[in-house]
């Protein structure tokens, strides 16, 4: 018997590199997008503790985005449920590079804490920050992708 069904699912925990972005198609559907670090520790051989992270470009469209954009902020700790989704460009120099993207199907908020802005307290999500690792400008503190990247013209009527 030939298995014809295939799953493609994706649940992550991790905290929130940047603000998210909402956007609009050219038919007015908003879409957010955002980077999440989930970081993996572990004890080498050795005792010594390594750490490594990965980062997750998450985008969301429609109703999903504009939750998104209203409530996550940068440090936020956040469960992500959705799936994974890759593209093809070429970059600067013309090479074609394939980038993989996580399409949020579910949000939820983790972490819910009381943080002190301009002498007034609101409320906020608030962790640690983790910077994008690769690709990211320590000096500027930018990110060095193209934005096309997140919502090329071809993409945004693809959903």
């Amino acid at each position: 018997m030939r298995m014809t069904r295939t799953l493609n699912k994706v649940m992550l925990i991790g905290n929130v590199g940047r603000d998210p972005e909402l956007k609009y198609t050219p038919s007015g559907i908003p879409v957010s997008s955002f980077r999440l670090a989930t970081t993996e520790t572990w004890r080498d051989r050795d005792g010594n503790v390594q750490e490594h992270t990965e980062w997750h470009t998450i985008v969301a469209w429609r109703g999903l985005a504009e939750v998104i954009h209203k409530i996550v902020k940068k440090g936020a700790r956040v469960y992500i449920e959705g799936k994974i989704h890759s593209r093809t460009y070429e970059d600067k120099n013309g090479q074609k590079k394939v980038f993989f993207e996580i399409l949020a199907d579910n949000m939820l908020m983790l972490e819910y804490k009381k943080s002190k802005t301009a002498g007034t307290e609101q409320d906020s999500e608030n962790t640690s920050t983790i910077d994008f690792e690769s690709d990211f400008d320590v000096d500027s503190g930018e990110f060095d992708e193209p934005d096309d990247l997140l919502f090329s013209d071809d993409e945004k009527t693809n959903f």
